[in-house]
């Protein structure tokens, strides 16, 4: 009963923050989980447990696909806690900055990262292009997240909603990616940080990948993933057998990898989805640290800091005069 009294409240706290992608208007509840503009006859149907803000996935399609199949595969249990120490490796957040909070996650998958911030305490709401943030409403409704299909370049909020905004490899999928990264400090409260995960450009270790891509992302993904769950397992056992030759084993196992680049993580089902998720997606570029800190500066960004894993940059929004000047006053008068 508590959590449903929490989650009808959160409900209600996302309503007021929700804006019409039409007019800018205020949203209010059909009575059915989804809105209706209070100004225009725009209405954002529910579908399978999230609002939808677009009419299709568009060119993140793939993802949808590989969320329906993947649905399960990153979240961390009680024996593997690999995305939550991904999550602190890329955006440099911890539990005490999240706890209580109102939190953004753009291009939430199936719910991979919005678990790990439920987990610490923040209220999460989650956005995603594609069919995946109807997975992610399935893998976290006992928690306090929301799913909203929406498109990062046209998000149904309002301006300064959020105390955090998080997008862990994501952007670098859009046609644009300085945009999109350009787009999300606008929806955050003064003081508030953004954090953003992209594709490295320093390494070029994908450029065979690159000229495949050029196939593979137009291949429909359900062929693509069929003819990867073969490939992949070949290749690893290719890899394995080759770091047993003695002397030039190894080096070897480096050349095929560098020529027929795929996953090496340690877990079958994940390194056919890592995989995948490189080779099937239409858009993919890569930044440096340089881009990503001007771009973050240009949106007037302070305290830019990089994460632990290329390419992963946080930073703050600053406060505004009169709410430093006020917080200037407490201070001083809890000192009398």
């Amino acid at each position: 009963m508590e959590n449903g009294n929490r989650k009808s409240a959160f409900h209600g706290e996302l309503e007021a923050l929700l804006r019409c992608i039409g007019c800018g208007r205020a949203l209010k509840s059909d009575g059915n989980g989804g809105y209706d503009c209070t100004a225009c006859d725009k209405k954002y149907p529910l579908r399978e447990g999230a609002a939808c803000f677009v009419d299709s996935g568009d060119y993140a399609e793939s993802f949808g696909f590989q969320w329906q199949l993947y649905s399960r595969t990153q979240l961390d249990t009680e024996e593997f806690q690999e995305s939550e120490t991904d999550f602190r490796k890329r955006t440099g957040l911890s539990p005490e900055e999240l706890n209580g909070k109102l939190v953004l996650d753009v291009g939430c998958g199936m719910g991979r990262f919005a678990e790990v911030a439920t987990r610490w305490g923040a209220r999460v709401v989650g956005v995603d292009l594609s069919a995946a943030a109807q997975v992610a409403a399935r893998n976290l409704a006992d928690r306090e997240f929301i799913a909203l299909q929406a498109d990062v370049f046209h998000l149904p909020f309002a301006i300064e909603s959020f105390d955090c905004i998080y997008s862990m490899g994501v952007l670098h999928h859009t046609p644009d990616c300085e945009k999109a990264v350009k787009t999300l400090p606008q929806y955050l409260k003064p003081g508030g940080s953004v954090a953003v995960w992209l594709y490295s450009g320093y390494n070029k270790w994908y450029r065979f990948s690159d000229l495949y891509r050029r196939v593979t992302r137009r291949m429909p993904p359900r062929v693509l993933h069929g003819l990867l769950s073969v490939v992949v397992p070949v290749l690893n056992a290719v890899d394995h057998a080759l770091r047993f030759v003695p002397v030039i084993g190894k080096p070897l196992a480096g050349a095929v990898h560098h020529v027929f680049p795929v996953s090496r993580h340690p877990r079958r089902e994940w390194r056919v989805l890592d995989t995948f998720d490189w080779y099937s997606p239409k858009y993919q570029s890569k930044h440096t640290y340089e881009q990503v800190f001007e771009w973050m500066r240009d949106c007037g960004m302070e305290n830019l800091r990089p994460g632990d894993a290329p390419i992963a940059v946080r930073g703050r929004k600053a406060e505004r005069r009169v709410d430093v000047e006020r917080k200037s006053r407490a201070v001083e008068v809890s000192q009398d």
